[in-house]
């Protein structure tokens, strides 16, 4: 049964509390698809979910890394940034599939550039800057995309 739910975050903390709801729906595994333009708050939610889950260490952007892999009491939470990608081949090439095999928590940034490899049971979490610089529109979807995925314009 799918699911949906929004909400606005006006903090870091705020933000966080939102991930911590997620990170207890992930099943081993599991994928959280990120949406949402630069800015809009897509690490801050990852650094919420790997606070939830227990790992200790500071998560930053893998954008030109494209994978960091960050270690938790009995799992792996691996965050990938996709932006630099030009094909879902690419997503191949960097374990992807793998780390779903393994059971790992694998939270992608640019879902759009993966086509049709994020699974259907994924968590889709739409962020939406505000007219407030500090508060980010937050919507969550299990299922499905939180708003029809179209190939992301442009490219880094």
């Amino acid at each position: 049964m799918k699911t949906a739910s929004a909400c606005l975050a006006r903090s870091i903390p705020a933000t966080w509390q939102v991930a911590a709801r997620v990170a207890a729906r992930l099943p081993r595994g599991g994928v959280v698809a990120l949406q949402g333009e630069l800015g809009a708050g897509k690490t801050t939610f990852v650094q919420g979910l790997a606070r939830a889950l227990g790992i200790l260490r500071p998560v930053t952007s893998p954008t030109f890394t494209l994978v960091g892999e960050y270690a938790g009491p009995g799992l792996l939470l691996v965050h990938m940034d996709l932006y630099r990608l030009h094909s879902p081949d690419d997503l191949l090439t960097i374990g992807f599939l793998e780390y779903l095999e393994r059971g790992a928590l694998v939270a992608v940034e640019w879902p759009e550039r993966a086509g049709t490899l994020i699974p259907p049971a994924a968590i889709w979490v739409e962020m939406t800057l505000t007219a407030d610089p500090r508060a980010r529109r937050i919507r969550v979807r299990e299922g499905a995309p939180a708003a029809p995925v179209e190939p992301a314009g442009g490219g880094a």
